[in-house]
Formats: structure tokens, sequence, C-alpha cells
């Protein structure tokens, strides 16, 4: 049975490590905008059955329970934390947050699944076309596409996604242009891109693009950014809990050593 502790404490080692490996991610991005922590779900693996449940025994009588001896453990997923992260003032007209469930669509490389990725992070800038444009990586374009013509002031973008503004020129403010979002039915089901970039797969089912606040949709907050959802103490904690079961872990691997040395040393007496 030492053989079995070996082999059940080596798979606690596998998947503590990967743990370990999320919570340092997690901590890494404490202050990424709109970044959504994950964290690992475990589940054990197939059972050793000595003695079937329910079989008869010696005396007649059915026996009300078995003897199995569990083969370790693996990881199952890792789970997104889709969870509201805070609202941060930067008084920056293009910045948007979502209150709420939704993504911004944005375009991407077309070799990136359909050429389309989602993002709750709202910090926009106006490109040289004058396209509105999310401020990572290459400066992805918003789809459906937004246009900021040349001089306009006083840019305002209300909860619906309603983009008004003064044109030179003009006394009142006009409408340019409309953002909408995108919810999924199962979010944590997207795939992970980096640069806090979300793409569709077949376990998020596809896109409901609708005018913010429309269909249980969130709405946006002009002059607000998502900060990231990771709480750095709960992260920290986890991380020392972690750490110690993967202590624990190594020592039941000393422990079954030392087992098998002891029955090595009874063979060689």
């Amino acid at each position: 049975m030492a053989i079995t502790a070996l082999h059940a404490a080596a798979t606690g080692l596998r998947a503590l490590s990967t743990d370990i490996d999320v919570i340092a991610n997690n901590l890494a991005n404490s202050e990424t905008t709109a970044f959504k922590g994950s964290r690992v779900n475990f589940e054990d693996l197939f059972y050793q059955t000595l003695k079937q449940p329910g079989t008869d025994g010696s005396t007649g009588q059915i026996a009300p329970s078995g003897i199995a001896v569990g083969l370790g453990t693996r990881i199952g997923n890792t789970e997104i934390d889709m969870s509201q992260g805070s609202m941060q003032n930067t008084n920056n007209p293009l910045d948007i947050g979502i209150q709420g469930p939704g993504f911004f669509r944005v375009k991407v490389l077309s070799t990136l699944g359909d050429g389309t990725a989602y993002s709750r992070n709202g910090a926009f800038y106006v490109n040289a076309d004058n396209e509105l444009v999310l401020g990572v990586g290459d400066g992805y374009q918003l789809v459906p596409p937004v246009t900021i013509p040349t001089g306009v002031t006083n840019i305002t973008i209300s909860q619906d996604g309603n983009i008004t503004g003064l044109k030179a020129g003009a006394e009142a403010p006009t409408t340019i242009g409309q953002i909408k979002i995108s919810q999924f039915v199962n979010p944590q089901g997207l795939s992970q891109l980096g640069g806090s970039l979300f793409q569709e797969t077949a376990a998020s089912g596809p896109p409901i693009e609708s005018i913010p606040g429309d269909q249980g949709s969130g709405q946006l907050l002009q002059n607000f950014l998502e900060a990231s959802n990771v709480d750095p103490v709960n992260e920290l904690v986890n991380l020392i809990k972690t750490q110690r079961a993967f202590e624990l872990n190594s020592q039941s691997i000393q422990t079954a050593d030392q087992a098998l040395e002891t029955v090595a040393n009874l063979r060689r007496s």
C-alpha cells in the first residue's frame, strides 16, 4: 500500500503545483484593469475497491460499508471568477466601465477564431482614422465601429451607450455613435487570450449583443474603469493553505518511502 501512497501524493504535488501557478498569476494581475481571477477546482481519482459495500458478511449480515482506497487527485478545471471589480474614477471621457454583466466586442487578428474577441477593459482611445479602439495591444477596433469626428468636444457617453458630442460650430450636441455590449450564457466557458481579451467557445455559447441595460446586460459608466477583482489578501491566504498542503503531500511521500525502506530491511534480515 505504500506504493499507492507514493503515487497518490505525487498526484497531489502535481495538482497543487498548478494551483500555486494560478494563484501567482492572480496576484501578478491584482492591478490589471478589468482582470478576472481564476481558481482551481480539484476532483478525486478512481478508487481501488477492496470490499464492496452491501456484501454479505461472515454472519450473514449485509456490510453497511466497504473498503476503498483513493488513488489521488487531479485538476478538474480552472474557473474564471466573473464577479464585478470595483469602479475607479479616471476623469477620462473615453474610459468606460461596465456596471453589470457584459463585454465590449473588439476586432482582433483574423487568425484568432472568427477575428473578434471580448473584453471588459474600457480604456478606449481614438486612432489615426478617428476610430474608437481599445488601448491594449495594437489597439483593437470596437465592433460595431464608432468614429469620433475631428474637432468634436464635450463627448458624453450615456448609460445605454449613446455617444454624443459637440461638433465645431454647432450649438447643440449630436449623436455620433452607439456602443453595444455582448453577453454569454456561460461566460466561464470563454477562452482567455491574454491582454484582457476573451474569445467565444462552444462552452460559452454564442454572443448575445444588445444595447447596454437591455436583456439583463450591464450599463456603461463614463470616466470609470473596472479594477481587477482579485483580492490580494484572500489570494495570500490561499497561497499559504496551498503551500501547507504541498508540504503535507511531500511528507506523505517521505512517510511512504520510510515504510518501503522498513519492508526492504525486513527482507534483508
